[in-house]
């Protein structure tokens, strides 16, 4: 009989992927399914970055790049953060990677190991508190809170910190629920940090574009006091709408970047190098692609965010940024895992279990809404008869 290493047991999946699973199995049965499930935009990736991907081929780049990715790419990173945060990185800092998810493995795998304590965002992305575990450290859950916009209390934060505690991990806006920080717990959480010289920070900036009707975006690069000690995770898959591209980049301390570029030479090699072509086309091309989507789900989010506060026993919260809605429905004496199984499989609506992102998820389903407005107002209207029902059926047993 084949043993694995005990670790593997520690090892999560993301929810996401297992409802699309299910979601397209009953497609294939003929039902019709509205995904809301899986975070990724409904936009193709915009065709001058489809251009330049394919010119790269035709022109012969189907070689090895080096490990940290070539560096007309990572100049142009280094420009746009320029651009974006008014903060000076140097190109040699950046490492291209396969997706936003790589950043966040090699700094926990880096951090992590038994004895170890990890702070994270809970309801947060599940694989922080899977690869945590997964590493041998302690996840040591940092409560969101609806009230506050599913921001995070500073001063809480900084009262979990002990001398165990190699990371903290912020992600802002977030997923699942939207939030969108603001400066001023930012600026409490620094100053506190300052006291904490021995923890590194893992600002996850993935959505970091999309931010809406006066949330702020503020990044973590921004505070000169934690410069060294900052890694910054960002990438091209929702900016750009490029998730199955697979390309990603992390910011690196000069002090941590070679030890993650060992573990890209380990890992991966290199990003594929037509890959890296089209990224460079992404950060330096027309902007107009993007701003449409943005604006597009600017849309949309004001009316979801309407629509499931008018739903019997749903109470939603604005979200400042991503494209999801994360509402609370206590209120329709469902659990969250019920809810979310029976939606899909009574209503074709596929969401995801607050549950599935942390205990503190419990009484909460996430809504994507990275799909068309038609979409999603049928969506709201199956699950508002569906909810009627369920009253007139209590009603009847009543």
């Amino acid at each position: 009989m084949l043993t694995m290493a005990g670790r593997m047991a520690q090892l999560g999946t993301e929810s996401a992927f297992e409802v699309l699973a299910r979601a397209k199995a009953l497609e294939a049965e003929g039902r019709s399914i509205i995904n809301l499930g899986i975070g990724q935009p409904d936009f193709a990736t915009p065709a001058h970055i489809v251009d330049a991907g394919r010119k790269a081929l035709a022109d012969g780049h189907h070689g090895y790049t080096p490990a940290n990715g070539i560096l007309s790419l990572r100049e142009a990173v280094a420009a746009d953060l320029h651009r974006r945060h008014g903060v000076a990185v140097s190109p040699d800092q950046v490492l291209v990677v396969p997706g936003g998810k790589v950043t966040m493995f090699f700094a926990l795998l880096m951090f992590g190991e038994p004895g170890a304590e990890v702070l994270y965002p809970n309801p947060g992305f599940p694989i922080y508190e899977s690869v945590i575990r997964f590493s041998g450290a302690t996840p040591v859950p940092m409560p969101l809170y609806e009230e506050a916009g599913f921001s995070f209390n500073a001063e809480e934060v900084l009262a979990k910190i002990t001398p165990r505690t190699r990371l903290l991990i912020l992600n802002s806006p977030a997923n699942p629920t939207g939030g969108a920080a603001p400066r001023s717990e930012l600026d409490r959480l620094a100053r506190g940090l300052e006291r904490h010289p021995h923890v590194a920070i893992l600002s996850d900036e993935i959505y970091s574009e999309m931010v809406y009707d006066g949330a702020e975006h503020v990044s973590l690069l921004t505070y000169p006091a934690l410069a060294d000690r900052v890694i910054l995770l960002d990438g091209w898959s929702k900016t750009y709408a490029m998730t199955g591209w697979r390309l990603g980049y992390g910011i690196w301390p000069k002090a941590l970047f070679a030890a993650a570029e060992r573990l890209a030479i380990n890992c991966h090699s290199c990003v594929n190098a037509a890959t890296q072509y089209a990224g460079i086309a992404a950060l330096t091309g027309p902007k107009e692609p993007s701003r449409k989507m943005v604006a597009a789900f600017a849309e949309r989010r004001r009316y979801i965010v309407k629509a499931l506060n008018a739903l019997p026993g749903f109470r939603c919260a604005t979200p400042g940024g991503a494209f999801y809605a994360f509402p609370n429905i206590a209120g329709t004496g469902f659990d969250s895992r019920t809810l979310q199984g029976r939606l899909l499989d009574e209503v074709g609506v596929a969401t995801i279990s607050g549950t599935s992102f942390g205990a503190f998820g419990d009484g909460y389903l996430r809504f994507s809404y990275a799909a068309s407005l038609p979409a999603l107002e049928e969506a709201v209207g199956r699950i508002r008869d569906w909810l009627e029902r369920q009253d007139n059926a209590r009603a009847r047993r009543g």
